[in-house]
C-alpha cells in the first residue's frame, strides 16, 4: 500500500482484521455455516472501525474485565489508555447457545458483514457502567438511553470483517486508517491536525481550521457520519457543506478530506479522548478540541473535555490537543475571535447555537454571513425548504 506516516498508532500497532481479498469468498462461505445474529447499524460501525484499526489496539469486542477496567479507570487491563467500552450487546435470546469457542456470523439487513469468535459471554451491569462512562444515568441523555436500551448480554472476542463499507452508505470519501497514513506520508506532512464535528461547517469551525493550518503541515478534515440524534443535521447535507469549504475557501493541497463512520455516544470528556485516539490511529499528531466537545444538554461543563485531555497529555494520550475556547463573530472587531483575542463585551458577539440555527432554517430565515458562508447557508436553507415541502405533502 505504501509507506505510512511516522507516528505510531495507539498501542504501537495498527490492527487489521479485514479478510484479505483473495480469501474473502472462502471466508464468506465458511460464515454461511455459522449461527447468525442480526446486528444494528451502530454495531456495524464499530465492526468496521475495529477491523480497520481505527480502534487500535482493540481486535474485537471487549470482555468483562477489559470493559470494567475501562469503565472504572479509563485503562485496558494492561494499562493502555482507553475511555469507553466497545461492546456487542445482544438479547438473551440472541446469545442463547453462543458460548466460548463458538463462531458467529454477524448480519446486517440480511447480509453477513463480519464474524466473531466468541471468547466470553457476560451480563452487562448497564446501570453501574452508565454512571461511570457518562457521569449520569439520566435516561434523557441520548448516550445513556442507547446503552440502557441495548441488550443486557455482551459477546466478546476477535472479529473479522467480510462486508463492504457501502452497507453503511460509505463511498470513496471513506478511507481506512492505513490509507490515510499512506496519503499523509505521500504528502510529506510531519504534523497533522485532526478535526471532528457532527455539525454543519460554519465560520467558527473555519477559524479553528485556519489556526490549525498555521501551526501544522496539514489538516485531516474528518467529519463524523455515523448515527447522531434525529434532530441533528443529516450527514449527506453536512458533507455537501464541507465540500463547499474545501473547494472554495481552504488550500486543497494542505487538506485531506475523509469521513469517519463512527456514531455519537454524546459522552462528553471521555468521548473527546475516544475521538482523539481514533485520529491518532489515522496518523494525526494533533487534535482540535473546542467548547463542550461531544457534549449534549447540560451534562458536562463547557471545558471539561479540555481538562481531561490536558491531564492525559503526558499520561498515555500520544496525540497533542489544540484547545479552543468559544469562537464567535465580533461586530466591533469585524472578524472571528474568542475571549482570548477579543476585548469587547458579549453584546457585540454573534454566536448561534445549533438550536437557533435549526429554528431559523425551519422558519425560512437566512443565516447571516458572519455565521456561515453564503454557499453553505444556501445549501442548508434549500434542504430545509425541501424537508418542509415533503412534510406537508
Amino acid at each position: 500500500m505504501g509507506k505510512e506516516s511516522g507516528d505510531p498508532p495507539h498501542g504501537g500497532k495498527l490492527i487489521d482484521r479485514v479478510a484479505p481479498a483473495e480469501k474473502l469468498a472462502e471466508a464468506r462461505a465458511e460464515a454461511s455455516h455459522l449461527p447468525a445474529i442480526e446486528v444494528t447499524a451502530r454495531n456495524v460501525s464499530d465492526l468496521l472501525l475495529l477491523a480497520t484499526g481505527a480502534f487500535s489496539p482493540l481486535t474485537g469486542f471487549m470482555g468483562y474485565d477489559a470493559a470494567r477496567s475501562v469503565s472504572k479507570d479509563m485503562r485496558l487491563p494492561g494499562g493502555v489508555l482507553w475511555p469507553i467500552p466497545v461492546l456487542l450487546q445482544v438479547t438473551a435470546d440472541q446469545a442463547d447457545r453462543l458460548g466460548p469457542g463458538t463462531g458467529v456470523a454477524l448480519s446486517y439487513s440480511g447480509t453477513v458483514v463480519a464474524t466473531l469468535r466468541v471468547e466470553e459471554r457476560f451480563a452487562v451491569p448497564r446501570r453501574e457502567w452508565t454512571k461511570e462512562i457518562f457521569q449520569t444515568d439520566d435516561e434523557a441523555h441520548p448516550g445513556v438511553a442507547a446503552f440502557l436500551r441495548a441488550g443486557g448480554i455482551a459477546l466478546a472476542g476477535p472479529v473479522e470483517w467480510l462486508g463492504d463499507p457501502s452497507v453503511l452508505g460509505l463511498d470513496a470519501r471513506w478511507r481506512r486508517p492505513a490509507e490515510v497514513r499512506v496519503e499523509i506520508a505521500h504528502r510529506g506532512w510531519q504534523s497533522v491536525a485532526g478535526f471532528q464535528t457532527r455539525n454543519p461547517i460554519h465560520r467558527a469551525h473555519e477559524y479553528v481550521l485556519r489556526v490549525a493550518l498555521e501551526v501544522t503541515d496539514g489538516l485531516l478534515l474528518h467529519p463524523l457520519v455515523g448515527e447522531t440524534r434525529p434532530e441533528d443535521i443529516p450527514a449527506p447535507l453536512r458533507l455537501r457543506c464541507y465540500q463547499v469549504l474545501v473547494e472554495e475557501y481552504l488550500p486543497k493541497a494542505r487538506v485531506l478530506f475523509s469521513v469517519l463512520p463512527a456514531w455519537m455516544r454524546y459522552g462528553g470528556p471521555r468521548e473527546a479522548v475516544f475521538h482523539a485516539l481514533m485520529r491518532k490511529n489515522f496518523g494525526c499528531t494533533h487534535f482540535l478540541v473546542g467548547r463542550d466537545h461531544a457534549g449534549v444538554g447540560g451534562y458536562y461543563g463547557p471545558y471539561d473535555a479540555h481538562r481531561l485531555l490536558r491531564s492525559l497529555a503526558s499520561d498515555g494520550l500520544g496525540i497533542r490537543p489544540i484547545f479552543f475556547e468559544e469562537v464567535f463573530y465580533c461586530r466591533r472587531c469585524g472578524s472571528m475571535a474568542s475571549a482570548r483575542t477579543c476585548a469587547h463585551a458579549p453584546g457585540e458577539r454573534l454566536n448561534l447555537s445549533g438550536t437557533e440555527v435549526r429554528r431559523r432554517l425551519r422558519e425560512g430565515l437566512l443565516l447571516p454571513e458572519e455565521f456561515t458562508r453564503p454557499e453553505v447557508a444556501a445549501l442548508l436553507s434549500e434542504a430545509f425548504r425541501e424537508t418542509q415541502v415533503t412534510a406537508h405533502g
